[in-house]
C-alpha cells in the first residue's frame, strides 16, 4: 500500500537532516564526488570520468525539494521523496563498527541528505 503524502512528508523531514546550505556545500566537496555507484553501473572510486554518482544526483534532485513549500510538490518530488527515504533507512542499517566520520558510508548517506554525525 502507497503512503500518503503526509507519511512520506514526516519520513522525509526525519531522513533529510542537512540544510540546503549545508547539503549544496557538501555536494561541491571532493569527497561527495568520490563515491556512489555511477549510471553505468561503474562504482566511482574518484576517478574522472566515472559520470555523476547516483547519490549525488539525488542530493541536487533534493535540493530543489527543500527549496519548495510542501504544497508545490508535485507527484515526481513526492516519488523522490519516498526513494530517498528508503535509501536512507536501509543505509543506516548498514552501519559500520567504529568510528564513522570518514568513511564512503556516511560520506554516500551525506549525498542523500541525511549527516550520521547529528543521529
Amino acid at each position: 500500500m502507497a503512503k500518503s503524502h503526509d507519511e512520506i512528508w514526516s519520513e522525509w523531514q526525519e531522513a533529510v537532516n542537512m540544510t540546503p546550505a549545508a547539503l549544496g556545500k557538501w555536494l561541491d566537496s571532493e569527497e561527495s564526488k568520490s563515491v556512489g555507484d555511477t549510471q553505468s553501473g561503474a562504482a566511482s572510486s574518484g576517478k574522472t570520468g566515472g559520470g555523476e554518482s547516483t547519490g549525488h544526483k539525488s542530493g541536487h534532485r533534493i535540493l530543489e525539494i527543500k527549496n519548495k513549500k510542501k504544497a508545490d510538490l508535485d507527484e515526481d518530488d513526492w516519488s523522490h521523496m519516498a526513494k530517498v527515504v528508503g535509501y536512507v533507512h536501509r543505509h543506516l542499517k548498514q552501519r559500520p563498527k567504529g568510528d564513522i566520520a570518514e568513511t564512503n558510508w556516511a560520506y554516500s548517506l551525506k549525498n542523500w541528505g541525511h549527516d550520521p554525525a547529528k543521529d
